[in-house]
C-alpha cells in the first residue's frame, strides 16, 4: 500500500474581499471518499467483524481505485466500521494492495445522506460494478430552504 502526503502544495489560494477563504484543489485532482463495505468488498455489518478480513474483494474496485491514485487523486476511504476496526481495515486494505491516502472511520450508519458543504460535492451511487466515472447529465433532486 502507497499512502503519499495529501496535495496541499497544489492547494490553490482563494480570497474574498480580500480575506483568504478554505483553498481548493485544481480542477485536475479529485478528492475521492470512498466506502468500503458493500462499495469494494461484502457488505459486513460492524457487528460481525470477524468477518472483516475474510471479505470479498469486488471485481474492478482494486483497478479502478489504484488508477485513480496513479493518476494523482487523492483516495481517501470513508467508512462506517468504527475505530476499533482500524487494524483489521487497514490489514485488508494493504492485504489486497490498495493504494491509498486516508482512512476515515465512524461515517455515519444507515444511508440517506445529505451532504451540505460550501465545495462542490459529486456523489456516485455503487451500483452492482465498481468503474471508472463518466460525466453525464441527470436529474437531481434539489432540497430548498
Amino acid at each position: 500500500m502507497k499512502h503519499k502526503n495529501t496535495f496541499d502544495s497544489e492547494l490553490q489560494d482563494v480570497q474574498v474581499d480580500g480575506k483568504n477563504i478554505s483553498p481548493i484543489l485544481p480542477e485536475s485532482r479529485k478528492n475521492f471518499l470512498i466506502d468500503i463495505d458493500g462499495t469494494v468488498c461484502d457488505d459486513i455489518p460492524n457487528e460481525e467483524p470477524e468477518r472483516m478480513k475474510d471479505a470479498a474483494l469486488y471485481p474492478d474496485a482494486l483497478d479502478t481505485i489504484n488508477k485513480w491514485f496513479e493518476e494523482g487523486h487523492i483516495i481517501t476511504f470513508f467508512t462506517s466500521r468504527v475505530e476499533e476496526h482500524r487494524t483489521v481495515t487497514e490489514e485488508w486494505l494493504d492485504k489486497h494492495g490498495f493504494n491509498y491516502h486516508g482512512l476515515l472511520m465512524g461515517k455515519p450508519r444507515g444511508g440517506n445522506y445529505h451532504w451540505i458543504d460550501n465545495h462542490i460535492v459529486r456523489a456516485t451511487r455503487y451500483d452492482g460494478k465498481f468503474t471508472d466515472l463518466v460525466r453525464e447529465k441527470v436529474d437531481i433532486e434539489v432540497f430548498r430552504k
